[in-house]
């Protein structure tokens, strides 16, 4: 999805129909400080007993679908569009579930300190 000076894109483009045999992850932003990615998921999480544990703070968008975030607290976020958070780098975490009946779309800004 990267685009040229002046294109005008739509977040919304090329969502998928059918149900992905994996995330999608494509940065539409990137210099040396922060990386801004589109995710689509369609029913995937983060594999059983796997973590983020990120060197870099991360604010997420759910623009489209439902979801939910866990900790490795065990507190568990549930997000809906238009839900948005902030994860502070090295809180692990992991995507515990996503629709697989419809498509989420996420924004991911990933922000070096």
């Amino acid at each position: 999805m990267n685009n040229k000076p002046n294109e005008v894109l739509n977040i919304f483009s090329k969502l998928p129909e059918e149900k992905l045999p994996k995330e999608l992850f494509e940065t539409l932003l990137k210099n040396k400080n922060i990386k801004l990615e589109r995710i689509i998921s369609t029913g995937q999480i983060t594999p059983k007993n796997e973590w983020y544990d990120q060197a870099y703070d991360e604010w997420i968008i759910l623009l489209k679908g439902v979801a939910k975030i866990l900790f490795e607290d065990n507190a568990e976020i549930s997000l809906k569009s238009g839900d948005y958070l902030l994860i502070p780098a090295h809180q692990k975490h992991r995507v515990s579930w996503t629709d697989p009946n419809d498509v989420c779309v996420w924004l991911a800004l990933h922000i070096q300190r």
